[in-house]
């Protein structure tokens, strides 16, 4: 919810190995009205089919505008992918998810810019009985399944306000979102500031704060994390009631650069803890919170023995994980290919994921490309 993340790729599919080289990326800050008015809008806090309406037309062309500075920079760009803004991820008390809304229209997209737009890639595995998420899981398999030393226990985590994990180990692969990464600390902000900020900048207040091991304790006695995956949560679930319920239960305050130090060390052990409880060797982090060194002390303290190491070290920059990702899942649709893993969201199949916007041209998609990819090849190397 920070901006909008825009990336370009040459992506090309050779046998059962997908190439992507990264040309490059940037995040387009949101108008600060716009980033209010979203926030404002979001669970636990009640909105209007009007403010809906709004804030998906202004989205949307708010990513138009972005998607068309990367094609301007780009000219030779055939294809945009539009993963959208998450407001909501609609999951039922037994863990079932039962919808998920990511708004911005990705018709302003496909009329400014002239390029088809595959948006909406998430409803597809939801309507196939999976959990929407964690997409970035294909990209994961892909990515870690192909590197040496594979057979060890190897995760990838991404950062974001939720995180999300891939576990690659013997057998199959597993995906879920593991709990809060950046959301409770980037509430918190907002409460603290009334607004004037909304987010931690380098962890410098956390790291001038101390750890409350009991509000720590609190916010660790929570049932999502005790649930088994496939699962997944997001901003409807983390916000800054749960800190404040959390609160309320310890019977005093935590404020300032201690409540923030707590939220983080809670990020850290969240993350820490799953990926210890599948035994990994080696962590591939990727996301925001890698931005955030005190964040990521904390994490490497908790992972140890196990290696933590930037996804930057496999040729993706960290801040852009994500948009590759999905400029990869948008990629295979294209080419009428499935972008799940139903062993990583709980899927009863592989889905081809989106919907297709045409743009100024006739749409001619290319004929269905087999088989489907095994491995990932970042710049030319073989990860």
């Amino acid at each position: 919810m920070d901006g909008i993340d825009a990336a370009a790729a040459d992506l090309e599919l050779d046998g059962g190995v997908l190439r992507l080289s990264p040309l490059g990326h940037d995040t387009t800050p949101y108008p600060d009205e716009l980033a209010r008015a979203l926030r404002a809008a979001l669970p636990p806090n009640p909105t209007s089919m009007e403010t809906v309406c709004r804030l998906d037309t202004v989205i949307g062309q708010e990513f138009a505008a972005a998607a068309e500075r990367a094609a301007g920079r780009h000219p030779g760009a055939a294809l945009v992918v539009a993963h959208g803004q998450t407001v909501f991820h609609w999951v039922e008390d037994d863990g079932r998810v039962a919808g998920t809304l990511q708004i911005g229209r990705p018709a302003w997209i496909a009329e400014r810019t002239g390029l088809p737009v595959v948006s909406d890639l998430r409803s597809a595995d939801v309507a196939a009985g999976g959990q929407g998420a964690p997409l970035v899981s294909l990209f994961d398999v892909l990515l870690l399944g192909g590197a040496a030393g594979a057979d060890a226990p190897r995760a990838a985590l991404n950062l974001g306000g939720i995180a999300n994990l891939t576990v690659m180990a013997p057998g199959e692969p597993l995906a879920y979102d593991a709990g809060p990464a950046n959301a409770l600390i980037d509430a918190a902000i907002v409460a603290l500031t009334g607004g004037a900020e909304t987010c931690d900048r380098g962890g410098a207040r956390a790291g001038r704060g101390t750890v409350d091991e009991a509000l720590l304790g609190l916010l660790l006695d929570d049932f999502f994390l005790t649930q088994p995956p496939p699962k997944t949560t997001g901003k409807e679930r983390y916000h800054h009631g749960f800190t404040e319920a959390a609160l309320e239960e310890l019977g005093r305050e935590v404020v300032g650069d201690d409540l923030l130090a707590t939220l983080t060390a809670h990020a850290a052990e969240v993350s820490a803890a799953e990926c210890r409880r599948h035994g990994v060797t080696e962590v591939v982090a990727s996301g925001g919170g890698t931005e955030n060194p005190v964040l990521m002390t904390m994490l490497a303290d908790r992972l140890a023995p196990a290696r933590l190491l930037p996804i930057d070290e496999l040729g993706i920059p960290s801040a852009a994980k994500e948009a590759y990702a999905f400029a990869a899942l948008g990629f295979l649709t294209w080419h009428g290919l499935p972008g799940t893993v139903p062993a990583c969201t709980g899927a009863r199949h592989p889905a081809v994921l989106g919907s297709i916007s045409p743009g100024a041209g006739v749409l001619a998609l290319p004929p269905p490309s087999r088989p489907a990819p095994a491995r990932l090849e970042i710049g030319g190397s073989c990860r």
